[in-house]
């Protein structure tokens, strides 16, 4: 009988090859998928015609479900929504396992922010329409009528006319969080940075694993150093034992061990740090 599931990391192909089937059905991601393939976004398509790029751009349909699935699930950031492409498996899909990075995700979003302000507008209101209450983060209906009832509740054009005031202050509000987030970050680690970058010694593989053993060996040897030192005070402490014997003391307690330095073993706590090995994490 096995204890455990079987775990291997190095599988190959333990996804669906449709990306899609990745996610469960009820996703939200793949329900603002086929929402934005419904869209019209010819007037992005517009702004690439005869534009002289040597390289290609990212699809626009990829770039605004990013954009929209991150504003509505909470990510402001551009860096984020990059991180996500690789890491969170719903932007992967929307993604195509792309990975625009986040300068081209802010650059898109600044350059098509006209266009963003209006496929916005129209997908809440497709959300809206379909009986939605929220998209994600994103309240649709301000009223205080339950969701199952304002599903089936007529609206009124006055209504109507409030109500797409609202969005559209809510979608003005997404857009400048998002593009002061942005500035904020770029100030912060500088353009083209992620700000969680890894080390180049710790980025492939080879280089961790280097790293991952020259730190157990420093830990080790300090262990071993410290039962040196806990093994000559021990020593010591005999050796006082005996000299108290000797003038006919009788010293209590019990007489202290004395440990094997070969036998030392980094605590299960113990740390180092792979970039700076002589820093230490200082207690608050």
């Amino acid at each position: 009988m096995n204890t455990f599931i079987s775990y291997n990391p190095k599988q190959i192909l333990l996804l669906p090859p449709d990306m899609r089937d990745w996610l469960p059905e009820g996703s939200l991601a793949l329900f603002i998928s086929d929402v934005v393939d419904s869209l019209d976004l010819s007037g992005i398509y517009r702004a690439y015609e005869g534009d002289g790029r040597g390289h290609p751009a990212y699809h626009p349909a990829m770039m605004v479900k990013l954009l929209l699935y991150g504003y509505s699930t909470g990510r402001a950031s551009s860096r984020k929504i990059e991180r996500a492409t690789w890491e969170d498996v719903a932007f992967r899909v929307l993604a195509t396992d792309q990975h625009p990075d986040h300068d081209s995700i802010a650059a898109f979003r600044q350059r098509h922010l006209g266009e963003l302000r209006k496929l916005f507008l129209q997908v809440l209101k497709m959300c809206q329409a379909a009986g939605l209450v929220k998209l994600g983060h994103v309240a649709l209906d301000g009223t205080k009528v339950k969701a199952n009832a304002s599903k089936h509740k007529a609206m009124s054009y006055g209504r109507m006319v409030e109500t797409e005031g609202r969005l559209k202050r809510e979608i003005e509000e997404l857009l400048r969080q998002a593009e002061r987030t942005d500035a904020a970050e770029d100030a912060k680690f500088g353009k083209g940075r992620s700000g969680d970058e890894l080390p180049e010694e710790l980025r492939r593989r080879e280089g961790r694993l280097l790293k991952i053993r020259e730190a157990m060996a420093q830990l080790e040897a300090e262990a071993k150093a410290e039962a040196e030192n806990k093994k000559q005070e021990a020593e010591e402490k005999l050796a006082e034992r005996e000299r108290r014997k000797d003038k006919g003391d009788r010293p209590g307690g019990r007489p202290p061990v004395v440990p094997d330095p070969d036998l030392a073993v980094p605590k299960t706590k113990a740390q180092k740090n792979f970039t700076d090995p002589d820093s230490r994490i200082m207690k608050d």
